[in-house]
């Protein structure tokens, strides 16, 4: 193997890495709302310490898309206010890693 083929491959693995750690992080994000989606939608007991954590995260993760929706149903506007943020947490975070991989 010559040193360009080694250095090429190389560059190709850290491509590989840097689009899995993207498109990780992206499904992490994307996870946190979905799930406090859900524990909010089962009326999760709020003072609970992990569901407590979940929505500081979510809140954290959707900060820019608070009162995007304003419907009068509240699992309606936690569901929309925080599932946006999530599918374009996947998309971006996809596309970001689909780049990488190429590059």
């Amino acid at each position: 193997m010559s040193a360009g083929q080694r250095h090429r491959g190389d560059r190709d693995s850290a491509a590989q890495r840097s689009a899995l750690v993207i498109h990780t992080i992206a499904d992490i994000a994307a996870a946190f709302l979905g799930l406090w989606i859900l524990l909010y939608v089962l009326e999760a007991n709020q003072a609970n310490v992990f569901v407590g954590f979940v929505e500081g995260m979510a809140d954290w993760l959707a900060w820019w898309s608070q009162d995007i929706f304003t419907m009068d149903a509240e699992w309606l506007r936690v569901l929309l206010n925080y599932g946006l943020p999530a599918v374009i947490y996947l998309f971006v975070g996809h596309g970001i890693a689909a780049r990488v991989r190429r590059a």
